[in-house]
C-alpha cells in the first residue's frame, strides 16, 4: 500500500491471462491440442501458420481482471478493495492451474 500512496500517476491493478505456446510439427497435432483446449475450458485457444510453415497452437484462458486503483496520484479505491481484488487474481490464478 505504501508504494501506491506514493504513485503520482495511474495505477491499475492487472491479471493477465494464462498463455501457453506450443510449437507443432504437424497441422494435425496443433488441431488435436486445439481441440482438447477448447473442450478444457480455454475458448480462446487458436492456431497460427507462420510465413514459414512453423505451426504454433496457443492455449489461452480468458480469466483476466483489470481495474483502476489511482487516477493522477490519488487513490480511488479502499485498501479493503484491494485485498478483494487480490483474492479475486488469487481464484483466477487457481483456475488457470
Amino acid at each position: 500500500m505504501t508504494a501506491l500512496e506514493k504513485a503520482t500517476g495511474d495505477v491499475v491493478f492487472k491479471f493477465e491471462p494464462f498463455v501457453l505456446h506450443v510449437l507443432c510439427q504437424e497441422l494435425q497435432d496443433a488441431q488435436l491440442l486445439h481441440s482438447v483446449a477448447v473442450g478444457s475450458g480455454f475458448k480462446n485457444s487458436g492456431i497460427t501458420v507462420g510465413r514459414r510453415g512453423k505451426i504454433t497452437m496457443a492455449v489461452r484462458s480468458t480469466h483476466c481482471l483489470e481495474v483502476p486503483l489511482s487516477h493522477k496520484g490519488r487513490l480511488m479505491v479502499s485498501e479493503e478493495y484491494i485485498e478483494f481484488l487480490v483474492h479475486i487474481a488469487n481464484q483466477k490464478m487457481e483456475e488457470n492451474i
